[in-house]
């Protein structure tokens, strides 16, 4: 099995490595880049589940501001538009 690393972090496998070997997935600890290598195209990338969080790697910059709440999306939301309201209308609750 040939697992290599592009300079991104990434490890790449090609389709018949994984043809061959399915226990490739299941200690995964890192994202891996699937490469049909005869047309040279990325088909695909996994994540490990446990280990990535999307959401961190989305938020950037940004994701240490934004605090965890109990509230579900409904309150956040009318929360939200009490918030817009007070600020156009001049109202306060």
């Amino acid at each position: 099995m040939y697992l290599y690393k592009m300079g991104f972090g990434m490890l790449d496998v090609s389709i018949g490595e994984i043809q061959k070997n399915t226990a490739i997935f299941s200690n995964l600890t890192e994202a891996v880049q699937v490469i049909d290598k005869r047309k040279n195209k990325r088909l695909a990338i996994i994540y490990p589940v446990d280990s990535h969080s999307f959401i961190e790697s989305l938020a950037g910059k940004y994701k240490n501001t934004i605090k965890n709440t109990e509230l579900d999306f409904q309150q956040i939301k009318n929360k939200a538009m009490q918030i817009a309201m007070e600020d156009k209308y001049g109202l306060s609750s």
